[in-house]
């Protein structure tokens, strides 16, 4: 018996955990990789979405759209993670002027769909074995019981926000991502294209 992988959106309401500063730790393969992926615009976006994932992915888009506005591609493939780290991806993604080209690979779920969207339907694309994931937000609500109304509350509205946001790029009504989204909503390529989430299978760059 196989079971499904964990995805999963979360939120955090207080202070983050101090962030590492990996510059100190990369090897020179490493810094040529990077060297190479920024000089082909390219830039990845892979594993859990976290405060240190949002702050080195939006500085490379940054960084990328200050050089030129020729378009830059990004490669997602995640499980999802912290709901305001992907809303910064999202958001800076939407604010920097060069276009954006989002490949979806592997799967792209909570958090990582969430950064999906973020370009027009005509700039969404994604491999042909790739898997996407819809569902409600949740949270690790504790302390005292006002405090957990508070974040009960919270966590309502951002459910609200995130079906708000997926109908309005997939073209279908809030009724059916909110029914669809109660549960975990699994999509492969053609299931996502007709839902309004994938414009178009790719095999190679070239088919961009």
């Amino acid at each position: 018996m196989t079971t499904s992988p964990k995805t999963y959106w979360y939120t955090r309401l207080d202070d983050e955990p101090e962030e590492k500063d990996d510059e100190k730790t990369k090897t020179p393969q490493s810094i040529q990789v990077d060297k190479h992926l920024f000089e082909a615009r390219n830039v990845l976006i892979t594993g859990t979405i976290t405060q240190e994932l949002a702050r080195d992915v939006t500085s490379r888009l940054l960084a990328l759209a200050h050089v030129s506005k020729d378009p830059i591609n990004i490669i997602v493939c995640s499980p999802g993670g912290h709901v305001e780290s992907g809303d910064m991806i999202h958001d800076i993604i939407r604010f920097v002027d060069a276009p954006i080209n989002m490949i979806g690979v592997g799967w792209v779920a909570s958090a990582g769909a969430l950064i999906y969207i973020s370009v027009p339907v005509e700039r969404r694309y994604c491999l042909p074995n790739t898997r996407f994931l819809l569902h409600q937000p949740s949270g690790g609500a504790g302390g005292p019981v006002t405090d957990i109304e508070i974040q009960a509350r919270e966590i309502i509205k951002m459910r609200d926000r995130l079906n708000q946001m997926f109908a309005t790029a997939t073209g279908q009504t809030l009724a059916k991502v909110e029914h669809d989204t109660d549960r975990d909503f699994w999509m492969g390529p053609d299931e996502a294209i007709a839902y309004g989430l994938v414009n178009k299978v790719i095999k190679t760059i070239a088919d961009i």
